[in-house]
């Protein structure tokens, strides 16, 4: 069983096949030859002061990260900069190769650059100043309909979608691979960041410092409120977790890990509706954040609480966090849609109405960000098309891991305590690499095989990709009026707006996201290799 977000157990790995010294030497030799080249075009001809984006054109001519980027910006949120990093450092393990650890510092280097006077970070780096920033904002980010959190430039940083949290867990690994000195200003920033910004209940804002001037359509900034969203709160736990297991038992850091858990106890809603929602005021009731998410109860988030509180007690070994878990399982049960309403698994509306326990279904009117709107009612026809309206939960699953919880032998559970003081522990070996190490969890791999891997490569040194998410380019301000066209359940609106979309006929280029997958199944082979 893993232990609470990867920071647990290694997995052991399943033999099948013993290969001959010299076949295997041939074989790695083989692997590492294709990392190489494809490591080679990415750092050497895709990097932008050793930062990447998410995608880009075969001919460079456009880039993106969540959204259209200018060439002078990196992305930090995943798989980004930091997901790069982890990617290198595993590399770097799995081959001794310096060159990926020189890699894994360029990187490093770039989030730094970037990293704000405050110890957080943006989604990106642009490298083109603060005017270039402002420029992207005033057009391309203005012009994202569904996008809310780009319409508006606060100019501080955000914990949403871990970008701030994979960044500082890389540097973090960074700093402790060598003990370079050099590396630990920008952690020790970016902890006092985390610590700086939680509220004192426990909880914390999306972004900080805590600005309340983005309030559009009737609702309010919601960016100061207390964050479940993305996992913000699990997020910033991972890292705490962290930089106590390697830095020392500070006491301060284990005072806001513990007020980190206890702030899922005390948000949780009474029964019979006893959930979570994706955000809370401060003075904790549950609150909604963009537009198209209304206040309300929401499942995929109970379902993430209720995850947490299982790993919670697991490292804690404290029984409050299973008090109210079947609360939670039975009220997700409770608001299961009718078998003839369930298509594709999800049974599960997204939002479920505070007081009638009645699901909400969010729509939209018009055709770009000018004109048009989002509203909320209880119709589950022509919902949008790019924010789930019904989730796929496994609560059996949950209520196996219940009971398991209950079943646990407390001398097991000591075996994993991590808030205990003692000596600094290691950090894994890999991050984005050891589950897939395992052989009953790496099917999507044995399915790339390092030799097909090899043969797609190209000669520039990348894997092509079929580009589905794309966006329009800019084209100026929306129109006032609607144009022509039914959007309400597109990803996109008019040719004005600036939000990504899912293309019929995508074009051929280089992703970030499939060098890392491909890297990913490359080293999970050598490791499997070398265990055997």
């Amino acid at each position: 069983m893993l232990c609470l977000l990867r920071l647990g157990l290694a997995l052991v790995l399943g033999l099948s096949t013993i290969a001959s010294p010299a076949r295997a030497q041939s074989d790695d030799r083989h692997i590492e030859d294709t990392m190489k080249r494809a490591t080679r075009f990415m750092v050497e001809k895709a990097a932008t002061n050793g930062g990447y984006v998410w995608s880009y054109a075969a001919d460079m001519s456009r880039r993106w990260g969540e959204m259209e980027a200018y060439p002078s910006m990196i992305w930090v949120q995943p798989p980004g900069t930091p997901t790069m990093g982890h990617l290198f450092l595993d590399a770097y393990h799995a081959t001794g190769d310096d060159y990926y650890y020189q890699a894994a510092e360029k990187a490093a280097n770039a989030l730094i650059a970037g990293q704000q006077d405050n110890g957080g970070w943006h989604y990106f780096i642009d490298f083109g100043g603060e005017a270039s920033t402002k420029r992207w904002y005033d057009t391309i980010g203005r012009n994202a309909w569904r996008l809310e959190e780009f319409q508006h430039y606060w100019g501080n940083a955000t914990f949403d979608d871990a970008g701030t949290s994979e960044a500082m867990q890389f540097l973090l690994r960074l700093y402790v691979e060598r003990h370079d000195p050099k590396y630990l200003p920008a952690v020790r920033k970016a902890l006092g960041f985390v610590l700086d910004s939680q509220y004192p209940i426990g909880g914390w804002p999306q972004r900080y410092p805590v600005k309340n001037e983005f309030a559009h359509h009737g609702k309010p900034d919601y960016t100061s409120f207390i964050t479940f969203n993305d996992d913000v709160a699990g997020e910033n736990i991972k890292f705490l977790l962290m930089c106590y297991q390697v830095l020392g038992s500070d006491a301060r850091v284990r005072d806001a890990i513990i007020r980190a858990m206890n702030v899922y106890l005390v948000t949780q809603q009474a029964a019979p509706q006893a959930g979570w929602g994706l955000q809370y005021t401060l003075d904790l009731k549950p609150v909604g954040a963009r537009t198209y998410e209304p206040n309300a109860l929401v499942t995929h988030t109970t379902a993430a609480n209720v995850a947490q509180l299982l790993d919670f007690h697991r490292l804690t070994g404290d029984r409050k966090f299973l008090s109210r878990v079947p609360e939670a399982l039975d009220w997700l049960d409770s608001v299961r849609l009718p078998v003839d309403q369930i298509t594709a698994g999800r049974a599960y509306p997204t939002f479920i109405e505070i007081g009638t326990n009645r699901p909400l279904y969010v729509h939209r009117r018009g055709s770009n960000v000018v004109n048009g709107a989002y509203y909320v009612d209880h119709d589950p026809s022509n919902t949008v098309g790019h924010y789930n309206s019904v989730r796929a939960i496994d609560v059996a699953g949950l209520r196996r891991r219940y009971a398991e919880a209950l079943a646990m032998d407390p001398r097991e559970i000591a075996k994993t305590l991590l808030l205990e003081a003692g000596p600094a522990r290691p950090l894994p070996r890999y991050f984005l690499v050891e589950a897939s190490t395992s052989s009953d969890l790496n099917t999507s791999d044995v399915k790339r095989s390092p030799q097909d891997l090899a043969r797609a490569l190209n000669a520039q040194g990348w894997w092509p990709t079929p580009l589905r998410a794309t966006s329009n380019p800019y084209a100026g301000d929306g129109a006032a009026s609607p144009l022509p066209g039914d959007f309400r359940t597109t990803r996109v609106g008019d040719r004005t707006d600036t939000s990504p979309y899912y293309s019929e006929t995508p074009v051929v280029g280089i992703s970030t996201g499939t060098y890392i997958e491909n890297m990913r199944a490359l080293i999970a082979a050598l490791v499997r290799n070398e265990r055997k």
